[in-house]
């Protein structure tokens, strides 16, 4: 059996890592590594050209606060900008929480300070309500309703499960024609009003959802390295099923706290 080898991309870790994002890279590693399957890391940051992107096969976004993602926007210009949004565009998977999706949107207002122009991937826009307005905070449940994601997860994991996270965010974010993730359960979602939380396109998952996301999600880690490596040797990979059983009892013991213990999915 050949060695199977992945390289994740991790967009500016110093100045995008707001709220654990860390452990998503983590997880990815090591849900890898348990597998004997070869990972690397690159930072996508300042310092790399933009032919770096084309050498990943996974990206991963994190959040930053509004002084970050200036500064981050200033930088993921031109050829930077081109490179990201043709890897997406060609089906790369990746997962961008907290403030990145808002990055791949057409822009971002700030609660003080200039609009931050987006990257336009994706059809979407956020905007900071004003200073006297709560942020959005707390557990959020939702369900995957996206497609083709919600059917390739029940083929995966062997039901449509409940994703869990946590969400801390002063925008609002609005979409346009692009496909929402999912449909809040509990928490607000992108922008506490019409019960939407996230966005798909391609196979790029956009979400509030932190916390991190992943290690409360094992099924979201998997579908993005069996994609990531189904999309890079263009053939049928299966993953080999991990044990799982922290995971699934802190899963449970988060819906319980949230009284949604009856909404648990079978594993």
């Amino acid at each position: 059996m050949k060695q199977l080898e992945l390289t994740i991309g991790w967009l500016y870790p110093t100045l995008m890592s707001t709220y654990g994002d860390r452990g998503n890279v983590i997880c990815l590693q090591r849900r890898c590594q348990w597998r004997n399957i070869h990972v690397s890391l690159i930072n996508l940051d300042q310092q790399q050209p933009p032919e770096t992107y084309q050498q990943v096969d996974l990206i991963v976004g994190g959040g930053a606060q509004d002084r970050q993602q200036a500064i981050v926007m200033s930088d993921l210009q031109g050829a930077k900008a081109h490179a990201l949004g043709a890897k997406l565009e060609q089906g790369t998977p990746g997962v961008f929480t907290c403030g990145s999706p808002q990055l791949l949107g057409h822009y971002y207002e700030p609660k003080l300070g200039d609009t931050i122009p987006g990257l336009g991937l994706l059809d979407l826009t956020s905007k900071h309500p004003g200073a006297n307005t709560p942020r959005c905070i707390g557990n959020i449940v939702f369900t995957i309703t996206a497609s083709p994601l919600a059917a390739e997860l029940t083929t995966l994991w062997g039901d449509t499960p409940l994703v869990i996270g946590f969400e801390n965010h002063g925008g609002r974010t609005y979409l346009g024609n692009v496909q929402p993730l999912g449909q809040v359960i509990k928490g607000y979602g992108n922008n506490g009003e019409d019960g939407l939380e996230g966005a798909f396109y391609r196979r790029a998952i956009a979400t509030y959802a932190h916390g991190p996301l992943l290690p409360k999600n094992p099924f979201i880690a998997d579908w993005l390295i069996q994609t990531a490596l189904r999309e890079k040797y263009q053939e049928e990979i299966t993953l080999t099923k991990l044990d799982d059983s922290l995971a699934l009892k802190a899963r449970e013991a988060v819906l319980n706290k949230l009284n949604l213990t009856n909404r648990l999915n079978k594993a």
